[in-house]
């Protein structure tokens, strides 16, 4: 199993973030597109980290022409040598729209299509042929040679889709190299309604034979003494009650039979009552969403969770470790998750 670290600074930080995540051990880091733009920042990050893998959790699909995505992503895959993964994710109607100011509708088909349509102007770069997509919501049609970038010799980049309902689920499966599943994500809603969708999605697309990464990180709750323990869990509980109560994602509620809480949570979110929502969930839903742990049974802890159930997840320790207590930690939680895997004792596996 591999574990990336999240850039989480500016620019000008990426660099010096990206060398300590090496430093620490970590197999990658990625970015993702909240205050600053994912491609600069992993752009500058590379230069920090010549050896690591490299990915984008998540850039904002619909935000973008798979043409712009298109060229951000292959200077990316030149850049980095091949060790790059683009992850696409659809965000929700009312940020496309009033915030970015691009059109609505249909996510799931919509994203089918834009993925289809980046690897269309993929393929005319690497084999020089004629670029001709004609779908529904995207059409791509000219490609002169000045303004192909050519080919790379790694080929294009892997390209994964967030992904939460069943319908999007399905699309990952059919036209990605993988899924980012949402933090918002229990392990048996990923046992019981994930896996299953992309086994669908993968047998519609006849993907059976390729690979399929399964990205995904539960939330951490940890410390080193009962003080620390509670504040981490209280930062948990507000994090997990602001994606509850998002429609979106009631149907990961429903599952556990928790589907009215996400009413609640949105009239009390709607009423600008954050602290409260935290107080909201209780310690069971807490330890359905969070690997809960003091730091000393952390490694452990966090292997059963994801090991045998994950290809590749991302870490952030606790703040106040060096680079030496971090590398440990990291390298025990990989062991932990690995041994699993090797026992055979949850092995999942995604390929229909």
């Amino acid at each position: 199993m591999k574990i990336d670290a999240l850039l989480r600074g500016g620019l000008g930080e990426a660099p010096a973030e990206a060398a300590a995540a090496q430093a620490s051990g970590y197999d990658g880091v990625h970015s993702s597109e909240l205050g600053h733009d994912p491609f600069l920042l992993l752009a500058q990050a590379v230069g920090g980290a010549p050896d690591l893998e490299f990915g984008i959790s998540i850039a904002v699909a619909f935000a973008r022409s798979p043409m712009t995505a298109a060229y951000s992503a292959w200077d990316l895959q030149a850049l980095t040598g091949g060790r790059f993964y683009l992850g696409l994710g659809s965000q929700v109607k009312a940020h496309i729209e009033r915030r970015f100011s691009m059109p609505w509708s249909r996510p799931a088909a919509r994203m089918r299509e834009y993925v289809l349509a980046l690897r269309a102007i993929w393929q005319s770069w690497q084999d020089g042929g004629k670029l001709d997509f004609d779908g529904e919501f995207y059409r791509h049609t000219l490609m002169t040679p000045m303004f192909s970038p050519g080919p790379l010799a790694s080929g294009p980049p892997r390209v994964l889709i967030a992904a939460v309902g069943e319908a999007m689920t399905q699309v990952a499966g059919e036209v990605a190299d993988g899924l980012i599943a949402h933090t918002f994500t229990t392990r048996r809603y990923l046992q019981e309604v994930t896996l299953p969708a992309v086994r669908a999605g993968r047998a519609r697309g006849e993907r059976g034979e390729k690979d399929f990464e399964l990205v995904y990180a539960p939330f951490v709750v940890t410390g080193a003494d009962e003080e620390s323990m509670a504040a981490s869990a209280a930062v948990a509980r507000e994090r997990i009650a602001f994606y509850a109560s998002t429609p979106s994602y009631r149907g990961v509620l429903e599952l556990h039979g928790w589907g009215d809480l996400q009413t609640s949570l949105n009239a009390l979110a709607r009423a600008g009552q954050w602290r409260e929502m935290g107080g909201l969930i209780d310690d069971q839903m807490l330890a359905a969403f969070a690997v809960v742990a003091p730091l000393d049974e952390l490694p452990a802890a966090y292997a059963r969770w994801v090991g045998g159930l994950v290809d590749r997840t991302s870490f952030t320790p606790p703040d106040g470790l060096d680079a030496a207590a971090t590398r440990a930690l990291i390298a025990a939680v990989r062991a932990g998750a690995d041994a699993i895997v090797r026992s055979g004792t949850e092995r999942t596996g995604i390929p229909a």
